[in-house]
């Protein structure tokens, strides 16, 4: 499998920056200037914070591998970038996280209200760079790419309300399939299929070939977000942006956790159970150490690893499959490299 380290890593990081660059500033031009307080200028704090931009390249990266151009690609690249700040805006208040990106949270720095308001209008200007694709290339693709971006928010937000009920319910007799399931519609469909299938059809215009990255995207999407779940419990907090055992505060079902319950003694899963049945404002700080360290001694954190590596091999493998001879090209190396990139970041 391709590595982030050296060469492989080296491009990879090469190629985010870059297609990262030519979105955000095409996003951030698009930000109206002026307004009412605590609006347009609080919808440009995200994208202006560091971020890996892996959504963006994506796309991009994929038209032109499609034999597409980077000018083609860039509203479907704002558009996703643009949905993906709004899903954090978002999550981080469903989640009620404290840091992003390196820093406060909008609302907990502005308040809900505000937050709610920005992520609202985040997704208002992702739907304006939506529809201006009628104009750049005709109503027949702009209407194909509004379909696909329909499709994507659904999936995304039923995986969410499978990810909200389990933590509202406490579900705590879950298994690898049932994060499976449900990191495939919250994770995959948006960070990596989406993008895929909206830069094929940017390139080509071709309705029966977006789908020929789904299977690369399922996997990669899947490692990306068990790496961040790792990341999570054993990231560096200057690298990783966000607060370390945060998913343990929130009571996220993340695979990590899935494997504990289904490892741990019958005392440590009642412990487990009431400690997830509480708020997180009831939980203390020595029980969310107990469960970080239980997780870090039943080598949950890297039997999940180990399951990262086998889907980015997969992802390797269909992406190989999928690009043909296209792999052979800058960006076509640089989608196969991702495969190794998501599970080597360390952010």
């Amino acid at each position: 499998m391709a590595s982030s380290t050296g060469v492989a890593g080296g491009h990879v990081e090469h190629m985010l920056e870059r297609y990262r660059t030519i979105a955000v500033d095409a996003l951030l031009d698009d930000v109206p200037a002026g307004g009412p307080r605590y609006l347009y200028e609080l919808v440009a704090e995200y994208p202006r914070r560091w971020g890996k931009g892996l959504r963006a390249a994506l796309c991009l990266a994929t038209c032109r591998a499609f034999g597409g151009t980077t000018s083609a690609g860039l509203n479907a690249a704002v558009t996703v970038e643009l949905f993906h700040n709004a899903f954090l805006i978002h999550d981080d208040i469903q989640d009620e996280s404290e840091q992003r990106r390196g820093a406060q949270t909008l609302h907990g720095e502005y308040g809900v209200g505000v937050a709610l308001n920005v992520g609202n209008m985040t997704n208002l200007l992702a739907l304006q760079r939506l529809a201006a694709n009628r104009r750049a290339l005709g109503s027949g693709i702009a209407w194909r790419l509004f379909e696909e971006t329909a499709l994507m928010l659904r999936h995304s937000l039923e995986g969410q309300a499978i990810e909200i009920g389990w933590i509202r319910d406490n579900v705590c007799d879950l298994d690898a399939d049932a994060y499976y399931r449900m990191c495939l519609k919250k994770t995959s469909w948006y960070t990596c299929i989406y993008p895929c299938r909206t830069g094929i059809l940017v390139a080509t215009g071709r309705h029966d070939a977006v789908d020929v990255l789904d299977r690369y995207g399922w996997y990669l999407g899947a490692a990306f977000q068990i790496q961040d779940d790792a990341l999570n419990l054993t990231g560096d907090f200057d690298r990783y942006g966000k607060e370390i055992a945060g998913d343990l505060w929130e009571g996220k079902r993340s695979l990590i956790l899935i494997d504990f319950m289904q490892r741990c003694t019958t005392d440590e899963r009642e412990r487990l159970i009431e400690l997830l049945g509480r708020t997180r404002a009831r939980r203390t700080e020595a029980e969310v150490r107990w469960l970080h360290q239980r997780l870090l001694a039943y080598d949950c954190v890297e039997s999940a690893r180990h399951s990262a590596r086998e889907l980015a091999a997969a992802a390797l493998r269909e992406g190989q499959r999928a690009l043909g001879p296209a792999a052979e090209t800058e960006d076509g190396r640089f989608l196969l490299d991702l495969t190794g990139y998501v599970v080597d970041r360390s952010r």
